[in-house]
Order: structure tokens, then sequence, then C-alpha cells
């Protein structure tokens, strides 16, 4: 069975992944795991979210990912067992002191392997299987070869997951000093400032205080930057390797970017399994929400100059406005985000099939009835006159101009 897997780094994110299309979603209670910046859930919205995913036949499994130092272990006893309480799907872990404890108190509970155990090869990962883990996400150094020899050497009933698209850390498996180093902010226990995305010099050793760029665009020199993953042209491969599930990057983005990103691999996921060819207007897709420029990363071998990106993120669309209200009689309530117009043209985002549909924006009133001509007022609730079937949770983007 095939899985979408996609970030939720709070609940209007969850919600907004299985809306597009995910089969689970992955995320981090407010300790544990590696993304302490973004929203994450608390006790009470983790068992919100998972019985949010059961009643939709979906699944969550929990990031409980850091490279764990002693202290770690104080609580996480009683968090393993909570989580095993409330139906949790599984748990993503990197340290094998934690995968023996959930072991030992939660014997029930799925272990998932994360990509930061680094497992790069059949030994490692017959090993871990030993130990009695469900699911592999390798490392991302891997190629599709790499992968397929493991998926042969692994029992059957433990599945691989891999990413398929998304940022990427410079650092090999996730595993950098820069942000301990430049903040004191570990990145391997959840707080990383991602201080490879700075602007970068050098300095010649004998010219004290002389600067120089090393690669330059008109907004600066990123050159420890990595390039995005995408592989959403090559689902046929990865499934052919023996990969099962599908996993976005993308925990600190925003609902727009999870929208995007899920609803262009469910359709190329399904568009796969039916026989059907690739469309490119997936890939097109992808181009429409904040990305840096798009790379295979090491699936087709180490591409070290194709790499390194020097760039600031890009994207050809903007997010204007999320649908609240199905459309009813020609008129749907929608919530503003971005500034937008009368005469402008919106294009619809959506799961169904209203999909990359145009909408002319003809009409709007506020809640007064009122006529709107200029959605300026942020978060302004309105209802929008089109005769497309607009439902709740369809996303409305416009076109940058250049």
């Amino acid at each position: 069975m095939l899985e979408l897997l996609s970030p939720a780094g709070n609940m209007e994110k969850l919600k907004t992944a299985f809306q597009y299309g995910a089969d689970a979603c992955y995320l981090a209670g407010k300790k544990f795991g590696l993304r302490a910046f973004s929203g994450n859930f608390d006790n009470e919205e983790l068992v919100e979210a998972v019985m949010y995913a059961h009643a939709l036949g979906k699944k969550v499994y929990i990031t409980i990912n850091i490279v764990a130092h002693n202290s770690d272990f104080d609580g996480l006893e009683d968090y393993l067992k909570f989580l095993s309480e409330i139906g949790a799907d599984g748990i993503i872990v990197s340290d094998i002191g934690i995968i023996a404890l959930a072991r030992r108190v939660v014997p029930d509970l799925d272990i998932h392997v994360s990509t930061q155990a680094n497992v790069t090869n059949k030994y490692s990962a017959k090993y871990l299987c030993d130990m009695g883990v469900k699911r592999l996400v390798l490392a991302r150094e891997l190629s599709i070869d790499e992968i397929k020899e493991i998926r042969e050497y692994i029992p059957d009933d433990v599945e691989i997951e891999t990413f398929v698209h998304g940022a990427m850390c410079i650092s090999y498996s996730g595993r950098c000093l820069l942000s301990n180093y430049l903040n004191g902010r570990d990145s391997n226990r959840g707080a990383c400032i991602q201080a490879c995305r700075f602007e970068y010099s050098i300095c010649e050793k004998t010219r004290k205080g002389e600067q120089y760029d090393i690669q330059e665009d008109d907004r600066g020199t990123y050159i420890l930057n990595s390039k995005d993953l995408c592989m959403i042209e090559y689902i046929t491969e990865l499934i052919n390797a023996g990969v099962t599930s599908f996993k976005i990057e993308g925990r600190m983005k925003s609902p727009y970017y999870v929208a995007t990103v899920t609803n262009a691999y469910r359709r190329a996921i399904d568009d796969c399994v039916a026989g059907r060819k690739f469309k490119k207007v997936y890939l097109e897709e992808l181009e429409k929400t904040s990305h840096r420029r798009y790379t295979t990363g090491f699936y087709f071998g180490a591409k070290d100059k194709e790499y390194i990106e020097n760039s600031m993120p890009i994207q050809t669309h903007e997010f204007m406005a999320v649908v609240k209200v199905d459309a009813v009689d020609g008129w749907a309530v929608i919530e503003q985000r971005n500034r937008f117009k009368v005469g402008d043209k919106l294009e619809v985002l959506s799961p169904n099939e209203t999909f990359n549909k145009v909408i002319v924006v003809e009409e709007m009133l506020d809640d007064s009835g009122n006529n709107v001509s200029d959605a300026s007022m942020v978060q302004q609730v309105l209802k929008l006159k089109t005769d497309l079937k607009l439902k709740a949770g369809d996303i409305l983007r416009r076109k940058i101009d250049k």
C-alpha cells in the first residue's frame, strides 16, 4: 500500500494536508522533535490530531527524532505511554536508546527509524529490523539502486520511506553543527536556526577586514544552501525500488505550500498507480509555491555540482484567499490572505474538479452586504461571486507579476 506522507507544523496544516490528499501526516509534540520553532502540538492537540486523522481513515506519526542526551530521557517514558494510549500510529526515532526504551514500555507502538539515524547500508538496516522497527526512513544520500538493495535484504514486513520533496540540509542526513557554533542552539535537538541559509562571504587571511563574495545573485550569497529535492517525475522508479511511503519535507512551511505540494504528489501518485502518463502540469504546480531550484539529489548518483544553490526561494504564484464556505447560488465565502482587487484573475488550487480553473473577480461583498472593490484588509471575510463550485478549503492564488 503506497502512502503520501505530508508535514503538519500545526492543526491548520494537518487539516490542509489531509484535505489535499495526504494519507498520513508527521508532526511533533512540544518536546523531543527537530522542529522546535514550528507551531507543534501540545498534548490536547495531539489527541485532537489523532482523532481527526482516524475519523478520516488516515494516520499520524509523532517525531521523537532528537539526538538524545541523558537529560532528554526525563519524562520520555511517560510521553511514550501517552502517545500509545491516544492511538498514535507510530513514532519517528533516530536514537537507539529511545528505540530500546520504546520497545520496552510501549511494545505495540510502531517505530519508524528517522533519516537522522543515517541508514545508508543494508547491514545497518537489517540490524534495526532485528530491533523490531516497523519502517526505515532512509538517509537522503542514497541512490535508487542502493535503496533497492536494502529493500531486497530486509524483511518484507518492514516498510521503506524516503523523502521525495522539499528543502535539503547541507550536512549528512541533517547532522549539522553550524547552528550550535554560531548561536548555541542545538540543531540536533530541535533548535536549528538554519544557519546554512544565511549570507556568507570569505576573507583572505592576510587581508584582514576584506570580504569577498563567492557566488552571488542580486540578493546576496548563499554558499551553503542546497537546492530543493523534487522527485515527482520519478514515482515509478521509487516504487520499483521498494519505496512505499513518499515523504514531503516542510513542517515550518505555509499551509499554501502544504496544499500545493500535497495536491501535486497525490495526483502524480494516483496517475502512476493507474498507469497514466505523467502530466507536466504537476511539475508546473511545484513552481507556484516557495522553493529553491529543484534537484533529484543523490537518487541517480551524487551530483555535487548540481546540488548547491546560490539563490533565495522563488515562486510563480502567491496565496490570495482561502474558501471558508462552499459556493452556494453563485457566491462563496472566502478569507483574504493577500491584497487583490476587482478585475484580478485568481486561479483555484483544489483537490476537486475546479483545480487550476480561473476566476475573474467581478464582485465582492463584505459581511454587511457592501460592495468591496479592493480586498486590502488582512483576513477579511468576503463573499465572492463565482460560477465555480468552490469548496471549503480551496485556495485562490494569483500569478506574480514579474
